[in-house]
């Protein structure tokens, strides 16, 4: 674990189990030697995970966690051990309780030093590098009773620990993933947290897990994450943000070493809720598809659609509905009062959908109905392509954004797959909207009630971002920025040079009137930080380049960074999946092959505008564009069907299924029965052989602390520290 990771959560406490058959050794103990043929218990078949839960309460920074783990024993032969805390670096935990099946277990704590030697020689004699991954850690160590042959054992751990604040931010960790200990999928997995504070909450993000989160006012939340047959590869991470009543700023960053550019997130908060003084009032226009296409269920849920952002309606906004078919009809000649819009539901009541499609006639009306006064929000809603009156997408764009007034901001809702997906995609972009797919097995009332319930409460318009001191660059989004609403964050990605203290200055308009934001920071200038920001950048970066090639064409510079984006950083689209099993994408020469290999993809899933494979390319695109976590790595079923239709090893994937894994914030693929770092550059590099378990092997952790993270992948890894590739062969 990198160590100025561990400092930046220095009171997580962390996870591992090394259980042994019994019979082949006692108990670990700080001193013990493992018997060599003692067999870890993450590779005895016979022992697996029933249940994993933890619960969490945190009062003002105070974090209590109780962790229930429920192991099973469905082989011949009992099972016992000792169970292995890792703490990180400066850890100090309190409160510490454990149980097995109801009765107390003594544990005590380790020191690094003394906990490094018994990873060294858990490795040594089990012949496996998991444990690796925490040194540089002090450790929990405490007796676990035998699983007897088909019974199980319940643990039961309570513990108290402290979260700092770093940057406004209390980060909160947990060692979800359990490969440590089990390689079989976890039958049932759970965590819920409970936050209160005597500060206001703003920011609240996890880059591990999409959570459910419900805020119970400004001073409390709650976030839960449940799966089932699942197995977890990243431990939970939780960070949220103490406000105050105006926006916030919190920042995180990671930087690989003092000499490279850093990344950093840049997470922007508007309080929960707002005075009704301080909401921005906007005229909320719907355009809504009325054709024949339409008709039936569809024209049903549009309906109640309409109806739900009109009974949603702030006090002082004000409101017009467009329905269009062969032209256009309107509700009234202008904007009215919210207090009309039950005559409105009533008017939409009595419509019925037929006729044809004519887009660019109601757009047009909703931009001149546009007050330039106040913040326009343009919902435009339809199933289809246009038929009627201007019916190429590129002079419809070019008319509505010829009529826009400079307020105006336009969300798209494209029904089904028969939409052209080039007018929707751009139309959001050039009005600094968002844009929807509504799939077939999907409720468009739904779609359209949730993204309203997000924009209903504008706080801060026409966003600018400064930042003083610093350097910063290649930010996503990038200006113009959309706008702040309620109760919702925006998250920005980015690269910086040097580091140094900065001053981030937002600013913006609030009921005309310009208002600005300022924040003091730190961009570290030496190596170290949260090794998800690099590549979560990464993910919106290729989302926004594949956009970029589906609405303008191909060019070679875009491809060219597409693909080697993908390499280094493990994010595979559905357009360059072959990377995966790409063989040669260590030289030069098989880099140029996977982007030719792209271009081709790219070709048949970018030719069309619209169609199922045109929409599926639109929401991925906008996904890894807009992504708040990064891509997960890929799996591969490690069996395939043979000719004879027996199943066979899958020699693209390693024997647990996976073709791919990260590593701190490296990307390793398998090749060959290989992990190997896509950093390495085979035309330039010539590895130095280690031998596994080999005192050179273990002279390799000294390099740094990190290295244990990618050593713990396996016995033969390739890797590259500071420009030298080492390979770690088998014995």
């Amino acid at each position: 674990m990198n160590a100025y990771r561990t400092m930046l959560r220095p009171l997580t406490l962390l996870v591992v189990i090394a259980l042994l058959v019994v019979g082949a050794a006692p108990a670990l103990a700080a001193s013990a030697t493992l018997s060599p043929d003692a067999l870890p218990f993450f590779t005895e078949p016979g022992v697996l995970l029933r249940v994993h839960r933890a619960s969490v309460t945190v009062e003002d920074q105070v974090a209590t966690t109780r962790v229930e783990q429920v192991f099973y024993n469905d082989g011949a032969r009992p099972a016992e051990g000792t169970y292995l805390f890792p703490l990180p670096v400066g850890a100090a935990v309190s409160n510490l309780i454990m149980y097995v099946d109801g009765q107390p277990v003594e544990a005590k704590i380790l020191d690094a030093e003394t906990a490094r030697a018994i990873y060294d020689e858990i490795v040594r004699q089990m012949r496996d590098p998991a444990l690796l991954e925490y040194v540089g850690a002090g450790a929990i160590q405490a007796s676990v009773f035998p699983i007897q042959p088909n019974d199980e054992v319940k643990i039961e751990i309570e513990y108290g620990q402290l979260l700092p604040v770093e940057n406004g931010l209390v980060h909160y960790e947990y060692p979800l993933r359990t490969d440590q200990y089990t390689r079989r999928p976890v039958g049932s997995l759970s965590i819920n947290v409970q936050v209160e504070s005597s500060d206001a909450i703003g920011a609240i993000y996890s880059p591990s897990h999409n959570l459910a989160i419900v805020r119970d006012g400004s001073f409390a939340f709650r976030a839960g994450y449940e799966a089932s047959q699942e197995r977890p590869d990243a431990d939970f991470s939780l960070y949220y943000g103490l406000a105050s009543d105006e926006i916030s700023t919190n920042l995180l960053t990671y930087r690989e070493s003092a000499n490279e550019d850093g990344f950093f997130t840049l997470m922007i908060t508007p309080p929960v809720s707002v005075e009704n003084d301080r909401v921005l009032y906007k005229d909320v226009i719907v355009v809504l598809d009325q054709s024949g296409s339409m008709f039936g269920d569809k024209w049903d849920q549009a309906r109640e659609a309409v109806k739900f952002v009109l009974d949603h309606l702030n006090e002082g906004d004000r409101f017009n509905v467009i329905v269009f078919s062969t032209g256009y009809r309107i509700f009234a000649t202008d904007l009215q009062p919210a207090a009309e819009a039950d005559e409105a539901k009533d008017w939409i009541d009595g419509l019925e959908a037929n006729g044809g499609t004519d887009i660019n006639a109601a757009l047009l009306a909703a931009m001149e109905m546009a007050d330039r006064e106040r913040q326009a929000v343009v919902l435009f809603l339809t199933d289809g392509l246009p038929t009627e009156g201007e019916t190429n997408a590129g002079a419809i764009l070019d008319n509505v954004e010829a009529a826009a007034p400079p307020n105006a901001r336009i969300f798209t809702f494209g029904v089904g797959d028969d939409v052209d997906t080039f007018l929707l995609d751009q139309l959001y972009q050039a009005f600094r909207g968002a844009g929807t797919y509504v799939r077939p097995d999907e409720r468009i009332d739904e779609e359209v009630s949730t993204l309203y319930g997000k924009i209903s409460a504008p706080v801060l318009t026409n966003i600018k971002l400064e930042v003083d001191g610093v350097l910063v660059e290649d930010m996503i989004p990038a200006s113009p920025l959309p706008d702040l609403f309620a109760g919702s964050q925006l998250i920005i990605a980015g690269r910086y040079r040097d580091g140094g203290s900065a001053t981030v200055r937002l600013s913006g308009e609030v009921n005309g009137t310009q208002q600005v934001y300022t924040t003091e920071v730190t961009f570290p200038d030496h190596a170290g930080g949260e090794v998800f920001i690099p590549r979560l950048w990464a993910t919106r970066k290729i989302g926004v380049l594949l956009n970029a090639i589906r609405l303008n064409g191909e060019n070679p510079e875009l491809v060219d960074s597409i693909v080697r984006l993908s390499i280094r950083y493990g994010i595979i689209t559905p357009y360059t999946s072959f990377l995966i099993q790409e063989q040669d994408i260590f030289t030069q020469t098989g880099v140029e092959e996977a982007q030719t290999t792209f271009q081709g993809e790219a070709d048949m899933a970018f030719s069309q505008a619209s169609g199922s494979v045109a929409v599926d390319a639109a929401e991925s695109a906008a996904g890894l564009s807009a992504a708040e976590a990064p891509m997960a790595a890929p799996t591969m079923n490690a069996m395939r069907e043979g000719e004879d239709g027996f199943a066979v090893e899958n020699a693209a994937a390693s024997p647990d299924g996976q073709v791919m894994r990260y590593a701190g914030d490296r990307t390793f693929v398998w090749r060959d029965g290989a992990w190997i770092d896509t950093l390495y550059d085979a035309d330039s590099m010539t590895p130095q052989a280690v031998t596994f378990l080999s005192d050179a092997y273990f002279d390799l952790l000294d390099l740094d602390p990190a290295v244990g993270e990618l050593l713990a992948l396996g016995d033969h890894v390739l890797f590259v520290w500071d420009g030298q590739a080492y390979e770690v062969t088998p014995e």
